[in-house]
């Protein structure tokens, strides 16, 4: 018995090292950088009567913050892909998601986040800051520190746009047609509990895409996106905060695989369904 208990903890310790659990591992670690960057600062601003942070910081926040926004965008494409290659190719799906396809998939999500925070960042820092110095925002975002600018922003408007179209919509539209391609093959599942199965790996991350994608086409590509209002204040502390306080909700408590580990690795011998 204790040996067949070693043996069925190794099988699900195994389940947790396959591609897919690889990724959530990299979106809970950009979970947490993206948060930090920002709300640490927040606490302090709260606890201290003095609410001021350095040029320097704040530009360094806002390059940050965007840096693991970039990442983690992409980053939700590349996991669809993912659920399409187990979905849709499950014999195949182990051999074309190597160590080191993943690898590189992450990679050039970080690549591209690189130089995409870079350009967002230079754009608005090119700009002349001589008016007022009093971000109104809970913290260092593109869209209110443009609104201290005293020149034109209507070519920053433009690249906000174009970079916002290449970082959320061809990201978000790549998913689409990836979960068209999805439910078209789940259809065609003969069984009732195989097709809720096969919905089931996908519900998870069309959930989080779901509150991370919309709030960002708002606040970057909707008109007037340089001026804040409360709600849009509100929208950025949603998908800064709250989105990555529901991801592990999501992907770790809601999934039997990491409940079943986690309990074997406590010892217990049975975890709850």
């Amino acid at each position: 018995m204790p040996t067949h208990s070693i043996v069925h903890f190794q099988n699900f310790e195994y389940i947790l090292h396959t591609p897919m659990y690889f990724f959530i591992s990299v979106l809970s670690l950009l979970d947490v950088c993206y948060t930090t960057t920002t709300v640490l600062q927040m606490l302090v601003h709260i606890l201290s009567k003095k609410r001021a942070i350095s040029f320097a910081r704040c530009v360094a926040q806002m390059y940050i913050f965007l840096l693991f926004g970039v990442i983690e965008s992409w980053l939700f494409s590349i996991m669809s892909v993912d659920r399409h290659l187990a979905i849709c190719h499950p014999l195949r799906y182990k051999v074309i998601m190597s160590r080191w396809v993943c690898l590189l998939m992450v990679g050039i999500c970080a690549a591209y986040g690189v130089l995409g925070s870079m350009c967002h960042t230079f754009f608005a820092m090119r700009l002349p800051y001589c008016g007022p110095n009093e971000i109104d925002h809970y913290f260092c975002e593109v869209p209110a520190v443009l609104k201290l600018a005293c020149a034109d922003t209507s070519l920053n408007d433009l690249v906000d746009f174009i970079i916002g179209f290449n970082v959320i919509v061809v990201p978000l539209s790549l998913i689409v047609i990836v979960y068209a391609n999805i439910f078209a093959t789940i259809m065609k599942i003969q069984s009732a509990q195989g097709r809720i199965k096969a919905f089931s790996t996908c519900a998870s991350h069309i959930t989080v895409v779901t509150m991370f994608a919309i709030p960002c086409i708002i606040m970057y590509m909707g008109p007037g996106s340089g001026s804040l209002s409360n709600s849009g204040k509100k929208m950025a502390l949603f998908y800064n905060i709250a989105t990555s306080f529901l991801n592990p909700v999501i992907y770790s408590l809601r999934n039997k695989d990491v409940k079943k580990a986690f309990f074997k690795w406590m010892g217990w011998s049975r975890a709850p369904e």
